[in-house]
């Protein structure tokens, strides 16, 4: 087993490590990866890229096994099987909680409190901690003056560092949840100048505050509904509008529908 950093350390102690996860459970460490892939397990990721898996991700992968060698079921069978009963959570909990987990290694790796980093966002301090140890969510504006304020971005949180293979299907897509609501789905990662997503918006769901970075913006709304405020200016962006901004105009948008909004929205370049 590799070695673990100090602050690793102390911070995934209570974890395991994927080969003591492959052990319990009796599977290869390939199959662990293959089942992570169509989101049977959401596992941390410490600052090194290592996989830690908690107990119940353990429970998670038992039951697959048991589905797969006696029920025949494929991996997305076992997926929408353990969805439908409750034992997988729809949203990717995993990504929530690397957000949290990178934001506490970006604070401490820089020797700062709590309530430095929150007075210097505006948030409470206790929000902040709550969004550190993630038991709750940051809309995208309050994230996006996170990663300014860590000079870090947004990107960090999708661990885009494979390699782009051209061609992603659907369930290979990086996902990120961000606030409540906001499901970010990265269509294409690596050397690119471009940085394209899938924005799905429940019904009421917004990016919280407004918020402004470098880069320029392109939208297309494939479904429902896009309210954008920019610099003051209200939008009304509906199904098949396409809509384009400087990214460094403050802007803040939200779903004034009553069904899910669909976005195509791409930023340039990779900046967020």
């Amino acid at each position: 087993m590799p070695p673990r950093h100090t602050f690793e350390s102390q911070e995934y102690d209570s974890y395991l490590r994927i080969g003591e996860v492959a052990k319990l459970v009796g599977i290869s460490a390939s199959v662990i990866r293959s089942w992570e892939n169509v989101g049977l397990t959401r596992p941390r990721r410490t600052a090194s890229k290592y996989r830690l898996y908690t107990q119940e991700d353990v429970r998670v992968l038992k039951r697959a096994k048991f589905m797969r060698k006696v029920q025949g079921l494929n991996a997305s069978a076992i997926r929408q099987l353990l969805r439908r009963t409750g034992v997988v959570r729809h949203s990717p909990d995993g990504a929530a909680r690397a957000i949290g987990v990178r934001l506490r290694q970006l604070r401490i790796h820089r020797g700062l409190s709590l309530s430095t980093v929150a007075q210097a966002i505006d948030v409470a301090p206790t929000f902040l901690s709550a969004l550190e140890r993630s038991h709750t969510s940051a809309p995208v504006g309050t994230l996006r003056k996170l990663t300014d304020y860590f000079e870090s971005s947004i990107l960090d949180f999708f661990d885009p560092s494979e390699p782009n293979t051209h061609l992603v299907r659907p369930d290979k897509r990086k996902v990120l949840e961000v606030g409540a609501g906001v499901r970010m789905e990265l269509l294409a990662w690596g050397s690119t100048v471009m940085e394209p997503h899938l924005f799905r918006i429940s019904p009421k769901a917004s990016s919280g505050e407004s918020y402004k970075h470098e880069g320029e913006e392109f939208l297309f709304v494939l479904r429902g509904e896009l309210r954008m405020l920019l610099d003051g200016e209200e939008y009304r962006i509906r199904t098949g509008d396409s809509f384009y901004f400087e990214s460094s105009t403050p802007h803040r948008w939200s779903n004034p529908g009553r069904k899910e909004t669909w976005v195509l929205w791409i930023n340039t370049p990779p900046t967020f």
